[in-house]
């Protein structure tokens, strides 16, 4: 393992102004999207969609990395280009999400385990020789009734930080996603509370297999109440309560931290990051890797249109624009407001 070069991907992923796509959807979430804007799932339409985002000039300036999902990763464009090369044309980093989903964990009823742990060191050695540079393993955590369990905590936390140790064996940088959930009634001080215990458990397993914090990327969630909660929290809290959190949690020696959106709207989440970024003195860089809140508006100005195309392109720069001067703490409401 070569940290400096581990390092020197994990700092370029977090370049000031530039974050992370998200473009890791399973095919069955990718159904679920396709079908909300009445488009059929089918490989060509999936590679059409990728292929539209990869090649938007203006919006890709924004982004350091894209993580892809197996089927795109092997994926030409309809020239023929491989979809892994247009991203590197474009400046950015191949990533290449790891993870097969979750599984019931057993004895813990409403819990479950992220898994794929297995095989997956010959898995990050194709990954590698086909481009990729880093990937992503996602961990859920619900909160909901005497949830999480100390043992959800516990085996989940345990598989990030197998999975980031073998990512670092590979020379590939590890993405630890640890999610605390925002579908339940939970207020924000809960969600603080237990993302708090995710965060220690999460980095006292990275330190138990040796995990070098320089070589790796942390994906949190933000300290932020529960989509039904009656009382939601104002930007200014969800910001000042998030960096209180990480503060206490997350080593300075992790190079960066790159949110992901869970279900907040497109704006939100740019207006919390923005707001991160404003408190400044920070010890990492706070970025974006976000999917739905980068993708749902392209998917809608696109609909499964060749001649929407630009449109789609153009939906996909604003976002990424506007998250990019949120990654600087330079977003402003008007700039919001202006036309794509």
């Amino acid at each position: 393992m070569n940290l400096s070069d581990l390092n020197k991907v994990a700092t370029a992923m977090v370049t000031p102004g530039k974050g992370i796509l998200a473009a890791d959807e399973s095919t069955g979430t990718i159904k679920k999207r396709f079908d909300a804007i009445k488009v059929e799932s089918t490989e060509e339409n999936r590679r059409d969609y990728r292929e539209m985002l990869l090649r938007a000039k203006d919006a890709m300036q924004h982004i350091s990395g894209v993580i892809l999902y197996d089927e795109t990763i092997w994926q030409n464009a309809k020239d023929g280009t491989p979809l892994i090369k247009l991203i590197e044309q474009a400046g950015s980093i191949p990533g290449i999400k790891v993870d097969e989903g979750t599984q019931a964990l057993p004895a813990c009823p409403g819990e479950t385990v992220t898994v794929g742990l297995d095989k997956l060191a010959e898995r990050l050695k194709k990954y590698y020789e086909r481009g990729a540079r880093f990937a992503k393993w996602r961990a859920v955590i619900d909160i909901g009734q005497r949830i999480p369990t100390t043992t959800a905590i516990h085996v989940n936390a345990h598989a990030l930080a197998r999975y980031a140790a073998l990512c670092q064996a590979a020379q590939i940088v590890p993405i630890v996603e640890p999610e605390v959930l925002m579908d339940g009634d939970h207020d924000i001080d809960r969600c603080y509370e237990v993302t708090s215990h995710v965060l220690n458990k999460v980095f006292q397993e990275l330190r138990a297999q040796r995990v070098e914090l320089e070589g790796m990327i942390l994906k949190p969630n933000m300290a932020i109440a529960g989509m039904k909660c009656v009382r939601q929290a104002s930007v200014a809290e969800v910001a000042e309560k998030t960096i209180r959190l990480l503060k206490a949690c997350v080593p300075a020696a992790v190079p960066g931290i790159a949110f992901l959106s869970g279900g907040q709207s497109d704006e939100q989440a740019t207006a919390h990051l923005d707001a991160m970024n404003r408190i400044g003195h920070l010890p990492w860089k706070l970025t974006f890797s976000y999917g739905r809140a980068l993708q749902a508006a392209p998917q809608k100005a696109w609909a499964g249109k060749a001649e929407n195309v630009p449109a789609g392109q153009r939906a996909f720069t604003h976002r990424a624009r506007m998250n990019g001067l949120a990654s600087l703490g330079q977003w402003t409401d008007e700039l919001e407001k202006k036309a794509a």
